[in-house]
């Protein structure tokens, strides 16, 4: 499975915000389980994409080093927004593309204090993900400024989760692939499984 990482937080680059207006907190709690699967499959996100629930529930989940503070679905990419190439594609199997972003922050306010130990996360999970025999896939880690709810800055990640198929059907079906098998690098302890694959 291709994947890389990069920082971005110089100058006018964007910033992670944990406080935006439309921010939904998933993370789980004793008390925010009661109603958590509502919160969940309300996202707009979710119900275009119903593959998603269960990955944010688990990057969210009691076990999970880190959390969500926003994402997005795109259901059709324009050609010039991917490359067959980068995606390992093979011939004729890029027609159609998708993809989704998940604004990823740590759990512990000690975890990413220092670019080089959000550097180092960034390593080992693109090294995970390597190792998984998938194609025409690929996930981008964008390490950002993030502004946290207590009004500081610190460091968190955009992951963009890319797929392609000769069909909308076969890219939505390597994008669920792919998006388990990110999140189950990123929270081994925790099984996903996919509502959009019949698990």
């Amino acid at each position: 499975m291709e994947a890389d990482w990069e920082f971005e937080i110089g100058g006018d680059a964007p910033v992670i915000d944990a406080c935006w207006p439309g921010f939904i907190d998933l993370r789980w709690t004793p008390q925010s389980a009661r109603d958590l699967d509502y919160r969940l499959h309300n996202l707009p996100e979710v119900i275009q994409f119903p593959a998603l629930a269960a990955v944010l529930e688990t990057l969210n989940g009691q076990h999970s080093p880190m959390w969500t503070a926003k994402c997005d679905f795109w259901p059709a990419l324009a050609p010039q927004d991917f490359d067959a190439d980068e995606l390992d594609a093979q011939p004729g199997g890029c027609v159609h593309a998708m993809a989704c972003y998940l604004d990823l922050l740590p759990k512990s306010d000690q975890q990413w204090t220092a670019p080089p130990l959000i550097e180092a996360a960034c390593r080992h999970i693109c090294a995970a993900l390597h190792a998984e025999p998938f194609r025409s896939c690929r996930v981008d880690l964008v390490i950002r400024r993030a502004l946290l709810a207590s009004g500081h800055m610190d460091l968190g990640i955009t992951a963009y989760i890319t797929a392609c198929g000769a069909t909308p059907g076969a890219a939505q079906a390597v994008l669920e692939l792919a998006m388990v098998t990110f999140a189950s690098v990123l929270c081994p302890a925790s099984t996903v499984q996919s509502e959009g694959m019949g698990e």
